[in-house]
């Protein structure tokens, strides 16, 4: 798996999790929805995005 593969994997699982603990558990994990967007967002521009620097730290080649 590459990084780009591995960072969409996350960040998908993480939107997922993040709605159906929003509608089951409570609402406030919206938040961490809009949290995972905005950092998607910024990285467009910035080319930089903090979940890239990890899986690099943990060996996944770009």
């Amino acid at each position: 798996m590459t990084m780009n593969e591995a960072l969409r994997a996350i960040a998908g699982f993480f939107v997922m999790a993040s709605v159906a603990l929003g509608y089951f558990v409570n609402p406030w994990f919206f938040a961490f929805t809009a949290f995972v967007g905005l950092n998607l967002f910024q990285s467009a521009f910035t080319k930089w995005c903090p979940m890239m620097a990890i899986l690099k730290g943990a060996g996944l080649k770009g």
